[in-house]
């Protein structure tokens, strides 16, 4: 009898380990369909730039309307999970912009002065991996000459586990790295620069 309660002692632990590694790589979509138009949704703050929510017909999506200058990064963080290793994809449309357009992909967030950064650059045709650190953006990776279409849709896409980053756009993988500079878990989030104006939407995450 004892060595029957131990078995089932073990198995509802073996159930709750496995429930929590199902739970702990749970996907999850984010999109804005039922937030208020004209206003920051739940469970994301308005760290750097002006984010809110946007109607466009029947579709409602996250959008930076803010108009900066210069090296100014417009960030969105959402405050419901801190993941280090994730797999994460958001769709981004590129509204206006004369000094920068489009815009990225956040993870591993401590602070505004501190993250990494992916994104991507209709002006300039660039898809790129930065590290922000003490407030300064350091460039990993780069890809050149990406041409996508005016005013689409694109979607941004980014595997870190460790040290080691993949980053695709529209499915294809442009850019791998590893960098040990943020170790620890972070929040994750939007991100464009300077007059960037654009549109998330869709957002897809899943901690590894």
């Amino acid at each position: 009898m004892k060595t029957l309660k131990k078995h089932l002692i073990l198995l509802c632990a073996a159930l709750m380990v496995t429930a929590g590694m199902l739970n702990a790589q749970e996907e999850t979509l984010i999109n804005f369909d039922n937030s208020k138009p004209g206003a920051l949704p739940a469970d994301w703050t308005n760290a750097t730039g002006k984010w809110m929510v946007k109607q466009d017909g029947n579709h409602k999506m996250l959008t930076q309307t803010a108009k900066n200058r210069g090296s100014y990064f417009n960030v969105a963080v959402y405050e419901k999970a801190s993941p280090k290793d994730v797999v994460m994809s958001v769709d981004i449309r590129a509204v206006s912009g004369r000094e920068d357009q489009g815009g990225g992909l956040v993870w591993r967030y401590t602070d505004i002065k501190n993250y990494y950064i992916v994104r991507f650059n209709p002006l300039e045709d660039n898809y790129r991996f930065y590290k922000v650190e003490n407030g300064r953006r350091i460039q990993l990776a780069s890809a050149a000459h990406i041409t996508l279409p005016e005013g689409k849709w694109f979607t941004v896409k980014v595997v870190a586990k460790g040290n080691k980053v993949n980053c695709y756009l529209n499915g294809k993988k442009y850019l791998e790295k590893t960098d040990d500079t943020f170790t620890k878990p972070g929040k994750t989030g939007f991100w464009t620069k300077a007059d960037a104006v654009s549109d998330f939407d869709n957002f897809n995450f899943m901690a590894k």
